[in-house]
């Protein structure tokens, strides 16, 4: 994965040289900074090394085909970038085995894909690893779920705990649920059993 080298007086000078060299926005990219005392009087030089995010797609997608390879299955991959969410989707012959039960094949390639970047880069690059729109169903039918159950505890007044979730599914939640002013959601107990209480408003 390359990493290029930019150096000024300032960030500002550094940063305006690495965005015009590469033709990207300081959104593309992951910056580290770094001050140096350079020359016989120490004078002080910025250092950013940059990594631009598109090298980091790549960098994942070439992993996750050496892994499913390894597995003997042969996949095609498909990214979506919106509103700086990365979405990778696997398409293959064998999705249940990639998705494996409840997700957890797919939950475990995900981790070690972001534990393999993070290793190479030091960054927590987030991504959303997918096989054949799984993740997407299973988010829609969380979403009707969590507004499901909201609508009950708007007119009953009455909390709900859901079943326990991952902490993926659990932000799908709150985040659903985050302008409803009727109910508020609340993350309680211990991982693995860690559930979302949904309770009404005052």
């Amino acid at each position: 994965m390359d990493k290029y080298v930019y150096n000024g007086k300032t960030k500002e000078e550094a940063l305006e040289k690495a965005l015009n060299d590469l033709n990207v926005s300081e959104k593309e990219i992951f910056i580290k900074e770094q001050e140096q005392k350079v020359g016989l009087f120490k004078n002080k030089r910025i250092d950013l090394e940059i990594i631009k995010k598109s090298d980091i797609i790549e960098e994942l997608k070439i992993f996750i085909k050496n892994i499913t390879k390894l597995m003997g299955i042969e996949v095609n991959i498909e990214q979506k970038i919106r509103d700086d969410d990365v979405t990778i989707t696997l398409y293959s012959d064998n999705n249940n085995i990639l998705i494996g039960k409840n997700g957890r094949t797919l939950d475990a390639i995900s981790v070690v894909a972001k534990q393999y970047i993070y290793n190479e880069t030091g960054y927590n690059f987030r991504f959303l690893l997918d096989v054949g729109e799984y993740k997407l169903k299973h988010q829609k039918n969380i979403e009707y779920l969590a507004k499901k159950v909201a609508k009950e505890v708007a007119n009953t007044k009455i909390e709900a705990k859901l079943d326990p979730m991952n902490s993926y599914e659990r932000r799908i939640v709150h985040s659903i649920l985050s302008d409803n002013d009727k109910v508020y959601t609340e993350s309680i107990g211990e991982e693995p059993n860690r559930a979302v209480v949904i309770k009404p408003r005052d």
